[in-house]
């Protein structure tokens, strides 16, 4: 390769954020991702979920994961598992919670159980679910259930691998709860680093409705 070639290559490279990283169980997809904020540092970017598709990736592995209710708040707000997987709800507070989802790949409503029981719900399907409390309007969880093994969160610094891909062309999806979820192709081994903006300007807060599609504040305060 010429030198000139060899520098439009790696100009390339660096315009598209690609670096290829490759081990002996497959090729590590790597990259990071920033939220476009009107003002600030984003503090909540180790919320999003980055997974790829596209043929021969195969589905992941239905497993049991948990998102416990105490002091009025789920807990992990984010939940990442592939399709069949099962969430327990055990309630760890000393009063009743009505946990639904009225969106999403699975809607449910797990009915008032008090402490120290456990609800669980089966995602069949892929999609995001938003899970809420009918007793507490302010808390919310989301479950992101994906059919692909290959699919990760991002750390505090936005950044996030996916190990062991085979080459490929896929598309990447990366969703944010502020900045929606964003897609596009990438082909591997080359697309082995890059950049992923997500813009949150525009999102902002609503008060989600209760599971009749009423205003909590309507009803007045239980506990």
């Amino acid at each position: 390769m010429s030198t000139h070639r060899g520098w439009r290559v790696w100009a390339a490279a660096v315009i598209l954020g690609l670096a290829p990283n490759v081990n002996a169980q497959g090729i590590a997809l790597t990259g990071r991702v920033e939220l476009l904020e009107r003002k600030g540092v984003a503090k909540d970017v180790d919320e999003s979920v980055i997974w790829l598709e596209g043929p021969g990736l195969g589905g992941g592995t239905a497993r049991r994961a948990e998102i416990s209710t105490e002091d009025k708040a789920f807990s992990p707000r984010i939940t990442v598992v592939p399709v069949g997987s099962t969430i327990a709800l055990p309630n760890h507070d000393p009063f009743d919670h009505n946990v639904f989802s009225s969106s999403g790949p699975r809607l449910f409503d797990l009915g008032l159980y008090g402490r120290n029981e456990t609800r669980t719900v089966t995602f069949d399907k892929p999609g995001i679910a938003k899970l809420y409390c009918n007793v507490h309007a302010r808390m919310s969880a989301i479950v992101v259930v994906h059919a692909t093994q290959f699919a990760a969160r991002a750390d505090r610094a936005g950044r996030f691998s996916i190990d062991g891909v085979p080459p490929g062309k896929y598309t990447l999806h990366v969703w944010h709860e502020r900045g929606g979820e964003r897609e596009q192709p990438v082909t591997v081994p080359l697309a082995a680093e890059l950049v992923v903006s997500l813009d949150t300007r525009s999102w902002k807060f609503t008060q989600h409705l209760d599971k009749n599609g009423k205003s909590y504040d309507a009803r007045g305060r239980r506990y």
